[in-house]
């Protein structure tokens, strides 16, 4: 009568959490069966040498290459649970690598010291594809040098619009 399917009000909730319990010993090639703390030490040793300072998924596989059978997600709860992992210092890689040019300010004293490439996409709603529009700006001047548009540009294009670049700076 009010719509809920039968499996949502027979539920019983679970007390506690769900799914299986995590394992206490992880399998080792050439040591057979290893504790929690074995698995730490042996992480506290790939992590004192000089040149490592990995994440859970690196780490994996450094503790397969020694032998270990362990998930990733096994290998996390415990690097978590013994403070292993780098939460606070970590890399924020979303977007990362376009934030820092909207801020970026080329300075440059004179005309031609610096040129910049760029390509835009534009929407063509008669022809019901995109274009491409090609440009070269001079940073110091804020004026486009030379531009081109088409539907397709390849590298070749590319580079011959470059190589006829010489007679375009000639100002008027």
């Amino acid at each position: 009568m009010v719509g809920m399917v039968h499996s949502s009000y027979y539920r019983t909730p679970s007390l506690g959490r769900k799914g299986n319990r995590p394992s206490k010993f992880t399998y080792n090639k050439h040591n057979g069966w290893m504790g929690k703390q074995a698995v730490v030490t042996s992480i506290t040793a790939i992590l004192s040498h000089e040149f490592i300072d990995c994440g859970y998924r690196l780490m994996t596989s450094y503790l397969k290459r020694e032998g270990y059978l362990i998930n990733h997600k096994k290998l996390y709860r415990i690097m978590k649970e013994e403070g292993l992992l780098k939460l606070e210092n970590r890399i924020n890689r979303s977007g990362s690598g376009r934030k820092f040019v909207k801020f970026r300010k080329v300075n440059t004293s004179r005309p031609f010291e610096c040129l910049e490439m760029d390509i835009k996409i534009v929407w063509i709603p008669s022809a019901g594809k995109n274009a491409y529009l090609l440009s070269i700006i001079d940073v110091h001047t804020r004026k486009i040098l030379k531009d081109y548009f088409s539907f397709s540009i390849k590298q070749a294009k590319v580079i011959d619009f470059l190589s006829d670049m010489p007679e375009a700076l000639k100002y008027p």
